[in-house]
Order: C-alpha cells, then sequence, then structure tokens
C-alpha cells in the first residue's frame, strides 16, 4: 500500500527543496555573458607610450582594475623591463575599445617579483574594480575563465573570453631535462615553491596579467602569469600547448592589503 500525503505535507516539501536550491542570501549569480561584460569593463592593456615612436603605444600584457579604482594589478615581469626615458617612454594603462583608446600614465606601487605580481597606480577617473575571493577554495576540476588581450595590439583593444578549467594546483617548480637547464631563477623557485594553478586554457603571452574569474560572479581568484612554450614565442602563436599558469589570488591580495586598499 503507497503512503498517501496530503497536500499540505507536499507543499511544506516542495517549499524545503526550493529553499535549498535558492542561492545563499547575499550571493550573487549572473549569466556567463553577463559576468563576461561586467569583466571587460575593467580589463586594461598594460604597456608603454613613446610620443617618437611608431607606433606610439606599445602593448605588453594585460591588467585589471581593483582597490579604490585606480589601482591595477598585472605580472611584475610585465614591467621589468627598463624604460627608455631618455626618449620619453613611460609606464602606463591603455582603456577604451577598438580603435577608442586612452593611454593613462601609471607607476609601480608595490611590486612581489617572487610570485610575479605587481600594483600600478594610474591617473584619471577611477575604472570600474574587480574584487578578489579566497584562492584556497579553489579545487581541480573547478571551471574559470581569464579575459584579456592574447597577442597585444595585433587585434586592437578588444579582450577576449576564454574559459579554463583548473586542471591541477602544482608547485611553480618545474622539471628540467638536466642540469644546464638550471638558473639562478629556478634554483630559488626550487629553494621556495609555492602552489599555482594549471589552467586548460590556451591563452598567448599578451595575456599575463588576466584575471582569472568565477563565470557566475566574476571574483578573481588568480591571475594568469605565463604559458607553457615548447620552444620559442613565435612558436606559440602557431602551435600553442593550451597549458598555461595563474598566480593564486591569495598573493594579490596580500600586495593590495600593504597597500591599504581593499580587495
Amino acid at each position: 500500500m503507497k503512503p498517501v500525503i496530503s497536500h499540505a505535507l507536499h507543499g511544506i516539501l516542495i517549499g524545503i527543496v526550493l529553499t535549498a536550491l535558492s542561492p545563499m542570501p547575499g550571493a550573487q549569480a549572473d549569466t556567463l555573458p553577463q559576468t563576461i561584460q561586467k569583466v571587460k569593463r575593467s580589463v586594461v592593456a598594460v604597456g608603454t607610450y613613446q610620443p617618437t615612436r611608431q607606433p606610439r603605444g606599445d602593448f605588453r600584457a594585460t591588467g585589471y582594475v581593483v582597490g579604490d579604482g585606480l589601482h591595477a594589478i598585472t605580472n611584475y615581469h610585465v614591467v621589468k623591463p627598463v624604460l627608455d626615458i631618455e626618449h620619453k617612454e613611460v609606464l602606463g594603462i591603455f582603456t577604451g575599445e577598438g580603435e577608442t583608446i586612452q593611454f593613462r600614465p601609471a607607476q609601480v606601487e608595490l611590486s612581489d617579483p617572487a610570485h610575479d605580481v605587481v600594483l600600478l597606480k594610474f591617473s584619471g577617473a577611477p575604472l570600474p574594480v574587480l574584487r578578489l575571493s579566497d584562492s584556497n577554495a579553489v579545487q581541480e576540476g573547478m571551471v574559470m575563465y581569464f579575459t584579456g588581450f592574447p597577442i597585444g595590439s595585433v587585434l586592437g583593444l578588444h579582450p577576449s573570453s576564454i574559459r579554463a578549467g583548473i586542471s591541477s594546483i602544482t608547485p611553480i617548480v618545474r622539471p628540467v631535462p638536466n642540469a644546464r637547464y638550471l638558473d639562478v631563477k629556478t634554483l630559488r623557485q626550487e629553494s621556495d615553491p609555492f602552489n599555482i594553478f594549471q589552467l586548460d586554457g590556451i591563452s598567448y603571452p599578451g595575456n599575463s596579467g588576466s584575471p582569472v574569474y568565477d563565470p557566475q560572479t566574476g571574483l578573481v581568484y588568480g591571475t594568469v602569469n605565463s604559458t607553457f612554450i615548447k620552444s620559442t614565442k613565435e612558436n606559440v602563436l602557431k602551435d600553442p600547448s593550451a597549458i598555461s599558469y595563474a598566480i593564486p589570488s591569495r598573493y594579490v591580495k596580500a600586495l593590495m592589503q600593504k597597500a591599504g586598499l581593499e580587495p
């Protein structure tokens, strides 16, 4: 004999199920297209401007706006090259879309070379910001996205968004074929390794500094910092490996907190 459930009890059970499936209070979830549009407003190109050069603007990588809207995060290796001060080369960010591009001078406020992140401060009106979340919550198998400029200025100021799963959480030290490949940087990493995210999304050198974010909330969990290159940078453009790496957001958070900014 089948049990009989009253209409009242049936309604209570449905209410319990719907409540369990509802988002947590305060949680905000967007569709992927909505999230991407929000993220794109906070993504900038990072590079230099030189009035006597053609073209005047040189895109080096990607960055994203944080904190008070006047700071951006990118990779330390992006700003490491020496500027040509004699010919008035200036570090900065590029904003806008397509052919309508604005350059804003910037300076390095704080840097963390060991974790390849840097905090830039730029001039002008504040831009929309991205918020950071706890990278310790990231697990292998989670699906993320990153948005940036894959091959610099070749495609203009049109950021593209790439789906990237967390394929591994692994130490930054990579095995080398033999001792002749060891250098000072590799030895330093081996003495003080830290975990990074290995991504299965295809990225290119221009994606350095791209935010790695949750596709529903837009919260940032990492910063793209390198692409696995089989031989040369030229080859990665025609034969990408689909292996990229990202620095966990906890190192960016630490940098921002040191500067008195809210992550």
